[in-house]
């Protein structure tokens, strides 16, 4: 087992190899220090109890700009001429939680509420579609990139005719280095154009909103101040991105993992199809068991010891989801799907002060797609080969061929 694959792209887009990799190491070594030549030293958290202790300490342990791994060529770019997005994931106390604060009432149940009833209009004409398509289609790309899709379209406030845009712009920001979604060559002038793409959208979005407000997302982050100042425009088009992107990427990739693994686990399926009220356990499931976000990064303010390694001021650490996410002192079975698993202390949408903004909605969204899809299909089956995203970032199906019989 060579730890270092852990570096690249390809490995997250192997599962098999990923898991054994990563079972190898909480098994050998749960904590092991990667050097590559391709990227700057780090720790990586294996342990599901590592990960948390970690983020918990969201003060000692930060986020910087690099709070995502990129190679020394990247890194050094960035140090050169500034991020080019300054997000959420990005941001450290102060500013995280006065930034976190300014949507935060939006993606709380209550206002959640006011929504619902539009996801599920979405969730429904969703099935619709794919029921119109015929016996046998791509779940990933005829269902689960354009449900969520709408979703965070609608909440956000992006017209229907530009979510195709929105879609494109998605795919080549988290799917940079997959052939099959890179806009071009996986260079830095690709990487800009898409920044910039976005950059153009959302300053256009934002003088819209400031002159005719509305109920969205949009017209929150266009007329928000931070200690009585409008907040800047990098701040502002960040915002945008990071819920455009992350709202709709990770709840994708949840959607049709967790639907590829009931299809791997029959028995499963059927307790879920003959009780609907195990949906939202098997929607919790979905998300443990895909973990799609890979990894964020931290780096420590102060020296400190973790399983008797000593972990020097300056450190970069690897909060690796997926295997926390699998680990055997958690987790029973772990490497089997549990559609009615409890408890599921997964921890797939971070843990601490940076757990994820959007997982209500991100989990109330699954849960309506797929008991309208339960309700009215009776039997599903894989119809092909799968196969994933190649990132180290944001990855999961990017092709689930499957057929389908309706009841």
């Amino acid at each position: 087992m060579d730890y270092r694959d852990l570096v690249k792209p390809t490995t997250f887009a192997d599962d098999t190899y990923f898991h054994q990799l990563a079972t190898h190491m909480r098994m050998n070594d749960p904590l092991p220090y990667l050097e590559t030549d391709t990227h700057k030293p780090f720790w990586v958290c294996t342990k599901h109890a590592d990960v948390v202790e970690i983020e918990r300490q969201n003060q000692r342990f930060l986020n910087t700009q690099f709070s995502v791994l990129v190679n020394k060529e990247i890194e050094a770019e960035r140090e050169e001429q500034g991020p080019g997005l300054r997000t959420l994931i990005n941001m450290d106390e102060p500013d995280h939680k006065l930034f976190r604060d300014l949507t935060k009432d939006w993606f709380m149940p209550a206002n959640l509420k006011t929504v619902e009833t539009r996801v599920q209009d979405i969730a429904r004409a969703a099935v619709d579609r794919m029921l119109e398509l015929g016996d046998e289609l791509d779940f990933v790309q005829d269902v689960a990139i354009w449900y969520p899709l709408r979703v965070i379209m609608m909440i956000l406030g992006v017209p229907e005719e530009d979510e195709r845009r929105m879609l494109k712009l998605t795919q080549e920001l988290f799917g940079a280095d997959d052939p099959d979604m890179q806009r071009g060559e996986s260079s830095r002038e690709e990487r800009e154009a898409v920044l910039l793409e976005f950059f153009d959208y959302f300053t256009k979005m934002t003088a819209d909103r400031r002159a005719n407000p509305g109920d969205d997302v949009a017209t929150v982050i266009a007329n928000a101040e931070i200690n009585g100042a409008p907040i800047g425009e990098l701040e502002a088009i960040s915002y945008y991105v990071i819920v455009a992107t992350a709202g709709h990427d990770t709840t994708s990739s949840s959607t049709a993992g967790g639907l590829h693994a009931l299809i791997e686990h029959p028995d499963e399926f059927r307790k879920v199809q003959e009780d609907p009220r195990l949906i939202p356990f098997a929607v919790e499931e979905a998300i443990r068991w895909v973990s799609p976000v890979k990894h964020f990064m931290r780096y420590a303010t102060e020296n400190y010891e973790l399983r008797g390694k000593q972990i020097r001021a300056g450190d970069a650490l690897m909060m690796l989801y997926p295997s926390a996410n699998r680990d055997e002192e958690v987790f029973d079975h772990p490497f089997k799907f549990v559609a009615d698993r409890r408890p599921n202390r997964h921890v797939a949408f971070g843990h601490g002060a940076h757990h994820c903004l959007g997982n209500l909605l991100a989990k109330m969204e699954m849960k309506h797609l797929y008991q309208e899809l339960f309700s009215r299909v009776k039997h599903i089956e894989l119809a092909g080969e799968t196969k994933l995203v190649q990132s180290t970032f944001v990855s999961g199906l990017k092709t689930l061929p499957i057929r389908i019989v309706p009841k």
